[in-house]
């Protein structure tokens, strides 16, 4: 808490706070980055494998292999999501999880799960959004602004 926030504060309250935060767990920062990278590295790892795997056995160019294998991470979130062992990799792994597709696809299929109650249409399909959708806005924003740095630099260096 900030020290401007503090003053306004009555001595009991204070006391209460630095009460709080010396009682507050002290985190294990380097730990969980260690975590992180383990798990996210090991994501990625299992990528370039599928990859190279559409390569040498399905005759993909390297360009094009990439697709078949983002899929497969997908499905491979999903059912883990769905089977509930996703939740454990992410508790333990924390932000290492959070490699764009697979913890899209984890976001965009726990929504799915939990609302399956309320109906596929007005349930899932109304709520699996509320999470991701301002990653998908976000995302097609940012290539919208970077397909117009491009272009107005290519423009410009035609001049």
């Amino acid at each position: 808490m900030s020290n401007k926030k503090k003053k306004k504060l009555t001595p009991t309250q204070q006391e209460y706070q630095d009460f709080a935060k010396e009682a507050e767990p002290k985190r294990p920062v380097f730990k969980n980055c260690i975590r992180a990278f383990l798990v996210g590295g090991f994501i990625c790892t299992i990528g370039q494998l599928l990859q190279w795997f559409f390569i040498k056995y399905f005759g993909f160019t390297e360009k094009t292999a990439g697709d078949p294998a983002t899929a497969v991470l997908i499905i491979i979130s999903v059912l883990l999501t769905a089977l509930g062992v996703f939740d454990h990799i992410a508790q333990w792994a924390g932000a290492g999880t959070a490699i764009p597709v697979t913890g899209f696809a984890n976001t965009m299929a726990s929504a799915a799960i939990e609302h399956k109650t309320e109906g596929y249409v007005l349930g899932v399909g109304g709520n699996m959004f509320k999470l991701s959708g301002p990653v998908i806005t976000y995302g097609v924003f940012s290539a919208f602004v970077v397909a117009l740095v491009k272009i107005t630099i290519k423009w410009l260096g035609g001049m």
